[in-house]
């Protein structure tokens, strides 16, 4: 409605005077401001803010007359009054010094177009110079105590008792006496008692405000007591003059009326403002509302604020600003909502908390249009007489202007654009709208409210996706600021009228003349280019947009004629361009309804027109026809009382039962806001219907309108749309009221479901009241949001003495800088109670249903939840019909059900979670559900309601089931809240667990941390690698959860044993099933030691019964490809199984054990401590190898060299196992295209090379398996060692195996199963997967050494083959509790695995990580 902006201004009167102003009174154009002192009065220019003449009375006089009290213009400005403190009146004659004599005028650079303008622009721009000359003085022997303008005459009270009327021409006999104590007073005006139903003996009237739409005046008298006097007939005398009184009030102190609104607002000593109105039927006053601070809002100040001292509604009557004797500022709209006060937060409290003494004020008055409130306080601190004494009393009289920026609906109520707010300042306009791209685009189908939005998308994680246009309604919280153009504003301020189109793409606002129009796409104000048009018209009725073009309602100055004008927005800004009608009558209110206008005329009539666009030319055109006039005057007693005039297509009746339903959505009713009253006019559909059909394009006559009927009081605005949408009936079809105090009504539509017929008991429509937080402004119909504004504040603290109390605070310190925020809310919830609770749950749930895709809708059904909740939970008395279990039934019929009802009670105080249970259900029951529907996240919030509610052996059972769940779906990070949660119920915590840091202490014995560091150092150079292993202790994101600390001596509780269990438990069944790869996450996500475990189970769950089935499972589990055969591979000599043995035998035979463990183990091995006792007795030529193979590149090239160099057929097998590294897979080809030329390969052996690559799975199950073969490796657990060999086909690993198993300490039946599982593969590889065969073949030898082996127990030395003596020596036994497997197993990691495996981070994921395997492995076939 109004918003305060910046700063309050202070204007310095330029005169020497020792006197304070104490008044301010506003001439009726609000363009000149009378400001008294003791004895001077001095007039004020509204724009530009300056004085121009000040008068001084002589002191001979100032002492027969006394000191100024109070001051009264003439209608016309010409003439003023002024009541001195002895009982005189003065009138001074206001006289233009001459046609052009201006006391300032704007001064242009020669040139400018502005200079170039006709006659009368002066007087538009420059303050005019202006003499007060004393006319005539009247002495009415008794203390004046108040002056009122009535027409052309002046009424004065005096205090004793007498009411005298003054001429304001003051001819002889011009004055007339009447004594209040004559005036018969009663109850209404229809009592019968004669004679005054008061005792008026030394009564006399205090204050009192004339009001033209009551024609009477509303009075406060010195006793306390409120009344309005009025005049039975014309005349105004006593015998005429008849009062009505309030009989409730003894208190009043001062009185304002509203014109508009036919209401007389009653200041009392309380505090508070009783607003009345004169019952139409009777007479008598009737109690409106209260304006009062309340206890909640205010709880310092709320009974503290002396009495009310000043009202003064705006010059639209949309709003009144209090004031009070201790000070400070209230700002109301017309029917009570409280929009701004200075006696609360930053207004009455500095940064560091001190108190400010709130202003006090000794008058005020509005400006022009309401942009500015003029105030003279009386306790301003004046500025620091630091320079002179002379100046600081030059500066002493001063006064306040507070600037406003207001809701353009208050004076233009059109319905062009109801869903965007549209503020208007006095240079410039504020708009929601975004970028017009998106604004183009404008969809309803859902929004995020932003000041709202973050907590709706903290509770609503899987409704984040918001519609593009309403993003442009609500995306930010800014405003679209437009300063009105200059050369516009200079001649034709104040702007009365803004409207915005349908689109938000353009605007228009209209002064004291002519009108102009922005676009927002090509940012260009566009004016008339004759600037006669624009001075000889002027905007009475307001302005509106149809599609592209602006109608407005004016009165011709040249012709003297009202006219209806349509100007097209593209087209040039000239009446040589519009469409004008002539009308018979002054229009004062206009608006739009699809293709027709309506007219609210001052003579009480209402005209239908209807446009038509024509496009027979270059610039398109529209024709206006009437359609049809209605006289209102027998329903409406002024027409300055209505407020708004609105087509709409609501009816009493849906449009299922209309006779011609075609005709539902075409315009049924005529809305009229009359003073607050809601009336509607709908056509009379009682007559015969006549058919579209029979009737032609001359013949169509509209419908006569039925009598009105009121739809409720104390409106203030409405709102309607004539868009459709079938899924949306019951918002769009709806009609939407602001009440003031009350908060908003909406007149929702009652559908019958499954198109039914209707309960004949069942009304056609409801009226639904609901209270919302914000001022409503503009309301989104789809989305089921109100748009709003708001004051924010900030306080400044930069100056030296803002801090200090005391004179010298500048006004920055006094008060804050006030600023307009953006608001919305939801209303839904609302709206769904009040069905619920008026037993219409059918309507509820087809309104909630349509509006269930809202991004916000969860949060809707959580409020009204809590609403209903907090309201009967907390209730003293017992309700007798609880509405909770109806509200829980409703949530029921929607699948957000249990997790409204468990964000709720986490929101709620713990106290009232039993009643909120008992309504919705045992938490217990609900907890199932969940984990029946499998929506973990949300059985994780119920364990908190269970564990607060329930003993802790019923949490730690759910908990256990939960945290099972939780492992089987691989939800990691649940799992990790579970076991803080688990172990905290175990120490007794009653409270919820801290949240999981998310760095922690790397475990220097934990798998998957281990493994980390180890592989760190492939991608850095080896000087850098210390720094880097220390950053990365500080820096990485650890794998959150229980670190490694937990499997420590120190936290073996029953608790930790308990969690424990639980983990192990999981990670067996995840081996038996063959499940590596949920295994590895596992591992890797809850920080489990893998390897520790492993050794336990080593001759338990980490045996492999059935070989062929794990390797078809991880063949499954890691995307592996099964190996081919090329058709051109047949006839070659690797098909020979002989001579593949040959080779592989020679290959063995020709590398020495030394070249074996430098190309095939891991490189990284001696990069990171390790505890194991085969650390120490690795050669020095591996360690060598270790550090120089730190850098990939250099790695490689060792790798390549001697097969380049070899011509021999075996050149090739191992040229393809060795180029199988992860960093050629990846894509790394530069090397082999660099030597192909050296290399001498038939077309047979490059496509085995590339079936070989094609051959391979995702680069990211490489680095897996390698993970896993590594974990196995340190385990001792060679079965798997073997099958991960196979798996990626590495003769090495099986090579290195099969070696460390000639040791002693290898079980029998070890050596045994790992003999019969090879063999069982070779059988299974003969007859379904000969891919496999070469591969086989290649390692026949070591299967052969295993096959010695178990035939020679006895003597295991024997069966070691010289070539890698070197490695069995320092081998050490099996013990089970050794965390580290069989030692040489640790060298059989090939040098791959830590190029591969220092991207372990990203390699081993979570489940977000396992979704698009498949898109991994594309580079399979790229070679062949």
């Amino acid at each position: 409605m109004y918003f305060l902006t910046g700063w309050p201004r202070r204007l310095m009167c330029p005169l020497k005077s020792e006197e304070k102003p104490f008044h301010i009174q506003p001439d009726s154009h609000r363009v000149f401001f009378a400001v008294l002192s003791q004895t001077q009065i001095s007039i004020w220019y509204s724009r530009p803010s300056v004085l121009i003449v000040s008068y001084k009375e002589s002191a001979k006089a100032a002492s027969q007359f006394g000191s100024y009290q109070q001051a009264e213009w003439r209608p016309d400005s010409t003439m003023i009054a002024v009541a001195t403190a002895n009982g005189y009146i003065l009138l001074f004659d206001v006289l233009a010094a001459g046609e052009d004599k201006y006391l300032y005028e704007p001064v242009y650079p020669k040139g400018s177009p502005r200079v170039k303008v006709t006659h009368g622009y002066k007087e538009e721009q420059c303050a005019p110079a202006l003499s007060v000359e004393l006319k005539k003085v009247m002495d009415l022997q008794a203390p004046i105590t108040s002056l009122q303008s009535m027409q052309e005459d002046l009424v004065v009270a005096t205090a004793d008792g007498l009411l005298h009327l003054i001429h304001w021409d003051t001819v002889t006999n011009g004055r007339k006496d009447i004594n209040v104590c004559t005036v018969p007073f009663s109850v209404d005006l229809q009592s019968s008692r004669a004679g005054p139903s008061l005792d008026f003996k030394d009564v006399h009237i205090r204050d009192m405000e004339y009001c033209v739409t009551l024609d009477g005046f509303a009075v406060v008298f010195d006793d306390g007591r409120v009344g309005f006097i009025t005049p039975i007939s014309s005349r105004f005398s006593a015998e005429q003059l008849r009062g009505v009184w309030a009989q409730d009030v003894i208190d009043g102190t001062c009185v304002a009326v509203n014109n508009k609104y036919r209401l007389m607002a009653f200041g009392c000593a309380s505090g508070s403002v009783l607003v009345y109105t004169i019952d139409a039927a009777t007479g008598s006053m009737q109690l409106s509302h209260k304006l009062e601070l309340t206890a909640k809002h205010y709880p310092d100040t709320w009974n503290k604020t002396g009495a009310v001292k000043l009202i003064r509604w705006s010059p639209d009557c949309s709003v009144t600003m209090v004031t009070w004797e201790c000070g400070g500022l209230s700002l109301w709209s017309v029917f009570g909502a409280h929009l701004i006060c200075t006696l609360g937060e930053d207004f009455a409290y500095r940064s560091d908390g001190t108190k400010k003494d709130p202003i006090k004020i000794s008058s005020m008055s509005w400006g022009a249009e309401g942009y500015h409130l003029w105030v003279i306080s009386s306790d301003v601190s004046q500025p620091l007489e630091s320079e002179s004494e002379n100046k600081a009393t030059t500066q002493q009289s001063d006064i306040l202007q507070f600037q406003f920026i207001k809701s353009a609906l208050t004076a233009n109520p059109c319905m062009s654009n109801q869903e965007q707010v549209l503020l208007q300042g006095e240079d410039r306009l504020y708009l929601t709208c975004g970028d017009t791209a998106q604004a183009q685009s404008t969809t309803t189908s859902s929004a995020n409210s932003d000041h709202q939005a973050s907590k709706e998308r903290n509770t609503l994680p899987n409704t984040i996706s918001i519609s593009q246009g309403l993003s442009t309604l609500l995306g930010h919280r800014h405003w679209h600021v437009v300063q009105i153009h200059s050369t516009y504003l200079d001649s034709n301020w104040p702007i009365r009228f803004a409207a915005i189109d349908t689109l938000g793409q353009c605007v228009a606002v209209a002064g004291r003349f002519g009108f102009a129009h922005y676009s927002f796409l090509t940012r260009k104000w566009k004016l008339f280019g004759n600037i006669t048009q624009e001075q000889n018209m002027v905007v009475t009725g307001g302005l509106v947009w149809w599609n592209d073009f602006i109608v407005i309602a004016c009165y011709n100055l040249i012709d003297q004629q009202e006219e209806l004008r349509l100007y097209l927005r593209s087209s040039n800004l000239d009446n040589a361009f519009a469409n004008i009608t002539k009308l018979y009558s002054e229009t004062l209110l206009i608006n739009v309804f699809r293709d027709m206008v309506i007219l609210f005329r001052a003579d009480c009539s209402i005209c239908l027109y209807s446009i038509e666009r024509k496009q027979d030319s270059t610039n398109p055109t529209a024709s206006i026809e009437l359609l049809q006039e209605v006289s209102m005057s027998r329903y409406i007693p002024h027409p300055a009382l209505v407020v708004s005039v609105t087509l709409t297509s609501v009816r009493t009746e849906t449009g299922i039962t209309l006779k011609a339903p075609q005709q539902a959505c075409a315009a049924e009713s005529i809305m009229l806001n009359l003073a607050g009253q809601l009336i509607m006019m709908q056509r009379d559909r009682s007559g015969p219907q006549v058919r579209e059909k029979e009737t032609t394009a001359n013949q169509k006559k509209l419908l006569p309108f039925c009598a009105p009927v009121v739809l409720a009081q104390c409106v203030e605005n409405v709102w309607t749309t004539c868009r459709a949408n079938k899924n949306k009936r019951h918002l769009l079809e709806a009609l939407w009221l602001a009440c003031g105090e009350a908060g908003m009504k909406v007149w929702l539509p009652l559908f019958p479901r499954d198109n039914r017929k209707p309960h004949s008991f069942l009304s056609r429509r409801i009226m639904l009241p609901f209270h919302i937080n914000i001022y409503p402004l503009a309301v989104l119909f789809e989305d089921a949001l109100v748009l709003g504004a708001t004051n924010e504040t900030v306080l400044y603290d930069g100056l030296p003495w803002a801090g200090v109390a005391g004179a010298g605070e500048p006004l920055e310190a006094l008060f804050p800088f006030c600023t307009v925020e953006r608001t919305s809310q939801i209303y839904l919830h609302h709206i769904l109670r009040q069905l619920l609770v008026r037993n219409l749950g059918e309507q509820a749930l087809l309104l909630a249903q349509s509006c269930a895709g809202l991004p916000y809708f969860p949060h809707v059904l959580e409020l009204m939840v809590h609403v209903v909740l907090e309201e009967e939970a907390t209730s003293r008395e017992p309700i007798p019909d609880p509405l909770l279990p109806t509200v829980a039934k409703f949530i029921t019929e929607f699948p957000l059900f249990l997790q409204t009802i468990v964000h709720c009670a986490r929101k709620t105080e713990y106290a009232l979670w039993n009643y909120l249970f008992a309504a919705v259900g045992n938490p217990k029951d609900l907890f199932e559900e969940c984990l029946m529907a499998q929506d973990l996240e949300t059985a994780a919030s119920y364990l908190i309601i269970l564990q607060n509610m329930e003993v802790p052996a019923v949490s730690r059972q759910h908990a256990t089931l939960l945290f099972n769940t939780a492992l089987e779906q691989g939800k990691w990070d649940l799992c990790r809240h579970m076991i803080r949660f688990l172990k905290a119920i175990g120490s007794g915590e009653t409270e919820t667990p801290p949240t999981t840091p998310t760095t922690q202490e790397p475990s220097s014995t934990g798998g998957f941390e281990f493994f980390r560091h180890r592989s760190i150092s492939l991608s850095q150079s080896a000087d850098s690698l210390t720094a880097w292993k220390f950053s990365l202790q500080k820096t990485l994101s650890m794998p959150s959860g229980p670190s490694a600390k937990r499997w420590s001596k120190e936290s073996e509780c029953a608790e930790n044993m308990y969690i424990d269990m639980m983990l192990w438990r999981h990670a067996r069944r995840l081996l038996e099933e063959v499940r590596l790869k949920d295994l590895g996450c596992f591992s890797a996500q809850l920080g489990f030691e893998l390897i520790g475990w492993l050794c336990k189970e080593r001759t338990r769950a980490a045996r492999v019964d059935d070989f062929v089935m794990a390797l078809k499972r991880l063949h499954e589990d890691f995307l592996w490809p099964f190996p081919v055969i090329p058709a051109s591979s047949i006839n070659s000599p690797f098909r020979n199984s002989r001579y593949r043995t040959a080779v592989g035998g020679r290959l063995l035979k020709s590398q020495s054990a030394d070249s074996l463990i430098n190309n095939e183990m891991d490189t990284s091995a001696s990069n990171t401590p390790r505890s194991h006792s085969w650390l120490d007795s690795l050669n020095s030529a591996s360690r060598e190898m270790d550090t120089a193979s730190s850098h990939g590149a250099h790695t490689q090239e060792a790798f390549l060299s001697p097969l380049l160099n070899k011509g021999d057929d075996c050149s090739i097998g191992s040229a393809t196992d060795l180029t199988e590294t992860s960093s050629m897979v990846d894509g790394d080809w530069t090397m082999v295209d660099e030597n192909f030329s050296t290399l001498s390969l038939t077309q047979s052996e490059l496509e085995h090379i590339s079936m070989e690559l094609a051959n391979k799975g995702p680069h990211k199950s490489q680095v897996q398996l390698r993970y896993l073969l590594h974990i196995f490796t340190e385990a001792g657990c060679p079965e798997w060692c073997v099958i991960i060999g196979i798996l990626m086909r590495e003769a090495s690993v099986i090579s290195q195996v099969v070696s460390c198993l000639q040791s002693a300490e290898v079980p029998v039946d070890t050596v045994l199963n790992i003999k019969n599982g090879l063999m069982a593969v070779d059988v299974w590889a003969s007859t379904d997967c000969l891919g496999y065969k070469p591969f086989l073949n290649l390692i026949r030898p070591q299967l052969q050494k295993l096959v010695e082996v178990t035939q020679e127990q006895v003597q295991p030395e024997a069966f070691q083959p010289t070539s890698t003596a070197k490695l069995v020596e320092p081998v050490c036994p099996w013990p089970e509790d050794s965390r580290g497997g069989p030692a040489s197993l640790n060298t059989s990691v090939q040098s791959e695995e830590g190029s591969g495996a220092s991207r372990l981070e990203e390699e081993i994921p979570g489940e977000e990580q396992e979704e698009q395997p498949l898109e991994e492995g594309t580079f399979d076939c790229t070679l062949s």
